[in-house]
């Protein structure tokens, strides 16, 4: 096993929880469900994928999710 990866998913899963709190905090105040939604999303699935690449892969799609889902 390689100790670079666990530091990177480590740090990915900060990242991505602390820009999912940032859209739940957002998406509350401005009463919009798609950065509310995205914004859980980002917070829960690094609990839920292992992989490195791969989460840095949803994560980056969950991210743009409100840009292109607008009420």
């Amino acid at each position: 096993m390689n100790p670079n990866a666990d530091v990177t998913s480590l740090m990915l899963s900060v990242f991505f929880g602390a820009l999912g709190a940032g859209y739940v905090v957002y998406g509350r105040k401005q009463r919009a469900l798609p950065p509310f939604l995205s914004g859980v999303a980002l917070i829960v699935f690094p609990y839920l994928v292992t992989g490195t690449f791969v989460m840095l892969l949803v994560g980056a799609a969950i991210a743009v999710v409100p840009y292109f889902w607008r009420n």
